[in-house]
């Protein structure tokens, strides 16, 4: 009796060796395609101060509660644009069509992601309407805010300090990066970014 008990035991114990080992992977190796496509993703995580290679670059359209429509911008809406500095690979240099234009405070701010990782450093950009609590009086810089915006991973809800702080005109935009992907209400650009289409 006590060996058949120690057959069965056993025999359990095999069983769940081979469940665990089956739930450990899909029995599939990764091609070289994707095994240099998860170094590159490890790669970019690292890369976070004023990094945007996790940011999601194409956005809804929808903009926060309370931003201002410009009603004088330098690039008026429907019309294209030059962007001189890039926040993502591909983008200086691109051509960009504006879909929105709104007067604000636009901040840059440094952060831990919620979803855990090393600090992000000078993100760039969050407008004032983008941060928890915000009253009309704009913060300044070195203030403690809690981040409304998700425009990386991880951004929704983190704590930040403000880097920097100032009002001006800050775009909506469409482009295509220089390497062929499409983005679309990308936010934000902001004016001393953008040049006037030739």
């Amino acid at each position: 009796m006590i060996k058949g008990k120690k057959l069965a035991t056993g025999f359990v114990s095999l069983s769940v060796v081979l469940m665990l080992a089956a739930c450990g992977g899909n029995g599939e190796e990764a091609s070289p395609e994707e095994t240099a496509e998860n170094n590159t993703a490890s790669e970019e995580s690292t890369n976070h101060s004023g990094d945007h290679t996790s940011m999601d670059h194409s956005g809804s359209g929808e903009v926060p509660e309370g931003l201002k429509v410009s009603e004088n911008p330098k690039y008026e809406v429907g019309s294209k644009a030059i962007i001189t500095h890039g926040h993502m690979e591909g983008m200086e240099g691109a051509e960009a069509t504006i879909v929105g234009a709104y007067d604000t405070t636009v901040y840059t701010i440094s952060y831990t992601p919620t979803t855990g990782g090393e600090r992000v450093e000078n993100h760039k950009w969050v407008v004032h309407q983008e941060i928890a609590n915000a009253k009309e009086e704009p913060f300044a810089e070195g203030d403690e805010v809690k981040v409304n915006a998700s425009h990386m991973e991880g951004m929704e809800g983190a704590a930040a300090e403000i880097d920097s702080a100032e009002e001006m005109t800050v775009y909506m935009v469409d482009f295509t990066t220089t390497d062929g992907e499409e983005v679309t209400n990308h936010m934000w650009v902001t004016e001393t970014e953008l040049s006037p289409a030739e």
